[in-house]
């Protein structure tokens, strides 16, 4: 069994061990990026970021039988702030029309656009390669954890949810869009870009032209794969789409990566929350596959989770024995549950 649960500070091994091997936007092979991004989820998860609305959420997946993280997940309480805007291209469509040459032309158009009270943002969603594609669905878990978080604390979260996700890259990890834009712009690497804009984003609103950009005088290869959502993405795509998520004309400025949004309230998961007391009965046949929670106001990792089956009634919810053992929880304990469907 897989369980769910915060990051502490002696998972940097683990998650070392794991960004070595994929090296990606959401997990860089920096350890002091790493170091950086677990001392701020220890903090949100302790209570002990002062505005709720700046706690950054990390969960990893570990494999309890070899005591192996395998991937991780996060939450950005509010992606947009008056010292760190959330910024992107509005993406349009000009008409152009010459009576003379009688000749009709629609242009694509980014437009780039700051918001400083943002949306939520769920991200950092990667998977240690042979686990992915198996029967326990570590991805899915990975990603439905953070609705079942946001359920659970839906006071510390924005009334929006965004999800922005990669569009095809290059096979050396390069963007294709920020070749031909950005790194002109700036003079740095997207890998650069990327880890300076998660501490400062200044330069972009310095060094990224104001005026709207005609997609039209980028090679056909671009624009192709602005909005486009990565072969390795399209899962996650179908999932968001599933539970409510829709694309909203908007991208990433450095890889043209689509956004997805979604208002909180109206996220299937969400609306399926539930809390329920657990029984002293252990259960061990087929019945309802849910994702369950438990959390403690105290001590080291405060929240765990496991995908299990389970059977529930209006007040109360019996698991496996090893269900329990893994959540360390007893009988009268209040669980937190979605469906895992």
């Amino acid at each position: 069994m897989l369980v769910l649960r915060d990051v502490q500070k002696t998972d940097l091994p683990g998650l070392k061990r794991l960004a070595a091997v994929l090296n990606t936007v959401n997990l860089p092979n920096n350890e002091e990026t790493l170091e950086a991004i677990i001392d701020k989820s220890v903090k949100s998860f302790a209570g002990r970021v002062k505005d709720p609305f700046e706690r950054e959420y990390l969960f990893v997946l570990e494999d309890v039988r070899n005591n192996l993280i395998i991937g991780t997940s996060m939450i950005i309480a509010q992606h947009g702030t008056y010292d760190a805007p959330h910024i992107y291209y509005e993406v349009s469509e000009r008409e152009h029309y010459s009576a003379s040459l009688e000749r009709h032309l629609r242009h694509k158009v980014l437009s780039i656009a700051y918001n400083y009270e943002g949306p939520t943002e769920i991200g950092g969603l990667v998977v240690d390669p042979p686990y992915r594609a198996t029967p326990d669905k570590p991805g899915k878990q990975l990603s439905f954890v953070r609705f079942l978080f946001i359920s659970m604390h839906r006071r510390l979260f924005r009334p929006r949810v965004l999800a922005e996700l990669l569009p095809p890259l290059l096979p050396d990890g390069r963007s294709l869009l920020w070749e031909a834009c950005g790194k002109k712009f700036t003079g740095l690497t997207y890998l650069e870009a990327d880890r300076l804009s998660r501490q400062n984003k200044e330069f972009i609103k310095e060094l990224f032209p104001s005026s709207d950009i005609y997609a039209s005088l980028f090679p056909d290869r671009v624009q192709k794969v602005l909005g486009e959502v990565g072969p390795a993405t399209r899962g996650v795509q179908r999932m968001l789409e599933r539970v409510g998520f829709r694309y909203v004309e908007r991208i990433d400025p450095f890889d043209g990566g689509p956004h997805f949004e979604a208002d909180t309230a109206d996220i299937s998961l969400v609306r399926r929350y539930r809390t329920l007391k657990l029984t002293d009965e252990d259960f061990d046949l087929e019945g309802d596959d849910v994702l369950v929670a438990a959390e403690r106001e105290s001590g080291r990792n405060r929240f765990r989770s496991v995908r299990c089956h389970a059977r529930l009634d209006n007040t109360t919810i019996s698991l496996p024995a090893r269900a329990k053992e893994i959540l360390e929880v007893k009988a009268g304990a209040k669980l937190s549950i979605i469906p895992f469907e």
